[in-house]
């Protein structure tokens, strides 16, 4: 997919760049494969915000993708690509030989009637899944399982890869795009090649109104409230709030951890590297 830049008409499409769905399919998603899905507003059971800074934004309907890839052996067709609100991927629908039709997160490079297939000793071909046993070191893969036949759980979002390093055991080493390097077993699967839409990363939205449209409300800088309201408040004139960066409980806001007891930190070998 292409960019798209704007004629400045505006002062919000002068810095505008969008990803072109020129190749995308333009009509509705499937209704079998589709749900409805609540706007909670950031609100939990009892009404109140635990979420700040969302609400309002487009209604739309979530696309049941399948993240098992559980119909061994039978081929499939790819019908179509889609564009998905709830995801910054790609996701592709997919007609099995029993005439089954599935969502998956379409793989980058894939075009409508490639055929895909999943199972135990298939061809490394973009699309195709199988357990991490059966994939080379220095594969591309996504949509990985963190133990077999529970979904894939890593690697989902728009242009994102992972790469088998190397083989311990019964275990595979992982490297993630964040650095991270984990053991996963090998009989867990994953998906040949990196996920879609690589040029998500690339998005100017250009005006905050597109952040409306996706449920994201504005938010205040901490050094522009009163004291009673943020640690960075009060001040005389502007300040740049005195002390670290904080939430407005005192938290860090510079990604401190605060959480040691992963039940998976066992098979991280590596931590993801810290940006500067």
């Amino acid at each position: 997919m292409a960019l798209k830049v704007f004629k400045a008409y505006t002062k919000s499409t002068r810095g505008t760049v969008l990803v072109d769905k020129k190749g995308l399919w333009k009509g509705k998603p499937l209704k079998s494969l589709t749900s409805g899905i609540h706007s909670t507003g950031g609100r939990n059971n009892l009404g109140r915000i635990t979420s700040r800074h969302k609400g309002a934004g487009h209604k739309n309907k979530y696309r049941e993708i399948d993240f098992y890839r559980k119909k061994d052996d039978m081929k499939a067709k790819v019908e179509r690509i889609e564009y998905d609100p709830n995801r910054s991927a790609y996701v592709a629908l997919i007609k099995y030989e029993d005439n089954t039709m599935k969502y998956i997160i379409a793989p980058a490079d894939i075009a409508i009637g490639n055929e895909i297939i999943s199972g135990r000793n298939k061809e490394i071909k973009n699309g195709n899944c199988m357990p991490l046993s059966d994939i080379p070191p220095g594969t591309n893969i996504h949509n990985i399982e963190l133990s077999p036949n529970s979904g894939g759980k890593l690697v989902r979002s728009a242009g994102s890869s992972a790469q088998i390093s190397g083989i311990d055991q019964n275990y595979c080493i992982i490297k993630l795009g964040s650095g991270e390097v984990r053991k996963v077993i090998n009989t867990a699967r994953a998906t040949i090649g990196s996920v879609s839409n690589s040029d998500h990363q690339n998005i100017k939205i250009g005006k905050a109104g597109r952040n409306r449209w996706k449920g994201i409300r504005p938010q205040t800088r901490g050094v522009a409230m009163n004291p009673v309201d943020h640690p960075h408040g009060g001040g005389e004139g502007k300040t740049s709030g005195g002390r670290d960066p904080v939430s407005p409980w005192g938290q860090s806001a510079k990604g401190l951890k605060t959480r040691n007891n992963k039940r998976t930190n066992k098979y991280i070998i590596s931590r993801k590297k810290k940006r500067r």
